[in-house]
């Protein structure tokens, strides 16, 4: 014998409680047993209810570059490979950038990872600021974006917001 119980809905109240038992007999006709109460329909249905949303955004930060263009002086082994060899240390970049070795034998390479480094790292500035320091001062841009990678990896600063939507 299979039996369901119902009880009250939780808007309503707890006092005069209605308890019905349906009890299914052999022939497949439902009785009901029920108990009188003083309750009332039903008004509100329960609803999906105010749906809520945070979205987090993470933005590296980065400002200018760490080191002015002849800052050579600051890293004494970058200066000196950038003096006497500096399409060695271009290689050197390549890899510290997570690219093939092979890329500073491409035309353009130099000039695209130092977009690629500004616009990883959020620094100010812009492709024509990149294309001139490349082409005019290729060793020394290179000692440059050698700098930044090595004080990037070393401290990387992040900004937080985060925004509660509400539907």
């Amino acid at each position: 014998m299979e039996q369901t119980t119902v009880t009250h809905q939780p808007e309503l109240s707890l006092q005069d409680e209605e308890v019905v038992v349906f009890t299914a007999g052999g022939d497949d006709r439902w009785r009901s047993n029920s108990v009188p109460a003083a309750a009332g329909p039903v008004l509100t249905q329960p609803g999906l209810g105010v749906t809520t949303t945070t979205i987090t955004t993470i933005t590296q930060t980065g400002g200018g570059w760490s080191t002015g263009l002849f800052d050579v002086c600051g890293d004494k082994t970058t200066c000196v490979l950038g003096a006497l060899a500096p399409c060695c240390l271009d290689l050197s970049l390549a890899q510290q950038y997570g690219e093939c070795l092979c890329m500073p034998l491409l035309p353009g390479s130099t000039f695209a990872i130092r977009v690629g480094i500004r616009e990883r790292y959020k620094i100010r500035g812009s492709v024509c600021e990149d294309w001139t320091t490349v082409y005019c001062c290729y060793p020394l841009a290179v000692c440059q974006m050698i700098r930044e990678m090595k004080q990037r990896m070393k401290t990387q600063m992040y900004h937080v917001s985060t925004a509660l939507v509400s539907s």
